[in-house]
């Protein structure tokens, strides 16, 4: 065992202080990993403030991480000391079930174990996340990390970035497809990045006229402001994809009909409230509206090489640690471009 400076919530109303963890000894297939950033996901504030319902206290979260191998186990294999490593939102699973070998982890039948926030498959022992100075994990849950792209931006990719990336490789997104990304934030900018990258036009909806210049700098070839009726017209059964990662509540039947015959809209965002479609909507045309969790590991390890490949980040703004009460009022607000990132040097 070892002692680890962290940050936590204590309760869904304080605001996150100083804590200390017992992280693991260093298990035959476990990998320490010194934790340099972790990046800040809007699942943060849900699991903090309880507004899921299903939050463990004291919970330090944090389930985009980044840092250097600072131990291996016996029988590690895939990682050496000095390594870039990363850790996403999974730190197990059974990987015995018909999910885990396809290598879908995210949807293991005996339940998967998250970063944070959940219990380890023993049943008792709390999970502690990326706010803090290290972690140990089993070497299948840990990730290569690529040294030629900036640390601190590769951090979101481990939720923002899969969150998008597996839905658009699922669907075969690419070159002859018009996509539509609903929302610029932490989940948008990377789905414009990933569609562009991957060859499809991309037009940006937003409700935000101001996101106009950044869509386009992020690689959105049109921008469509949702709030314009003769826009929204114009755009009447385009699309043939439509990533959808708008959190808060909006109307689904607005974006189902500027669908083509067989499009498909795909929600990574989890609106509060129960969708209202009616039957019609997507029997006329054929179309379809579906979600999509994250992506297993042999996805994630795809997408952080890819990114590698095609210099691929996110864009972040770094913060120290004890700026983080700030930072969730300011994500509440949509103020940041476009993920917040810890240095944990500041911890």
């Amino acid at each position: 065992m070892s002692t680890t400076k962290a940050y936590a919530a204590y309760d869904a109303q304080s605001p996150l202080r100083d804590f200390s963890l017992e992280r693991r000894a260093t298990g035959p297939h476990d990998v320490q990993i010194e934790i340099l950033y972790c990046g800040v996901c809007h699942s943060d504030i849900h699991q903090v403030r309880n507004e899921w319902g299903n939050s463990i206290f004291p919970m330090v979260p944090g389930h985009e991480i980044v840092g250097r191998v600072t131990e291996v186990g016996s029988h590690v294999k895939k990682f050496k000391v000095g390594d870039l490593a990363g850790v996403g939102c999974l730190v197990d699973s059974c990987r015995e079930c018909s999910k885990c070998q396809d290598g879908l982890e995210q949807y293991c039948e005996n339940g998967s174990v998250g970063t944070y926030n959940a219990l380890e498959r023993d049943g008792k022992t709390v999970t502690y996340g990326g706010y803090s100075k290290q972690i140990v994990t089993t070497e299948e849950f840990v990730l290569k990390v690529s040294e030629k792209l900036d640390l601190k931006a590769v951090a979101p990719l481990l939720c923002a970035g899969i969150t998008t990336w597996s839905p658009l490789r699922k669907w075969g997104v690419g070159k002859g497809h018009k996509v539509g990304v609903l929302g610029l934030g932490g989940l948008g900018h990377m789905a414009v990045k990933f569609a562009a990258s991957f060859g499809a036009e991309v037009t940006m909806l937003s409700g935000s006229p101001s996101k106009e210049a950044d869509a386009k700098r992020l690689g959105a070839h049109r921008f469509a402001l949702t709030s314009n009726e003769e826009t929204m017209k114009g755009l009447y059964k385009y699309f043939d994809f439509i990533i959808d990662t708008v959190s808060a509540p909006h109307d689904y039947n607005t974006y189902l009909n500027l669908l083509n015959t067989d499009g498909v809209l795909i929600c990574v965002g989890a609106p509060p409230a129960p969708a209202q479609i009616p039957a019609f909507n997507l029997i006329m045309e054929r179309r379809s509206i579906a979600g999509s969790l994250i992506g297993g590991i042999p996805e994630t390890q795809e997408m952080l090489d890819y990114c590698a490949e095609h210099n691929i980040v996110s864009d972040v703004e770094l913060i120290a640690m004890k700026d983080i009460n700030e930072s969730y009022e300011r994500m509440m607000k949509g103020d940041v471009k476009y993920r917040f990132v810890i240095d944990l040097a500041t911890l």
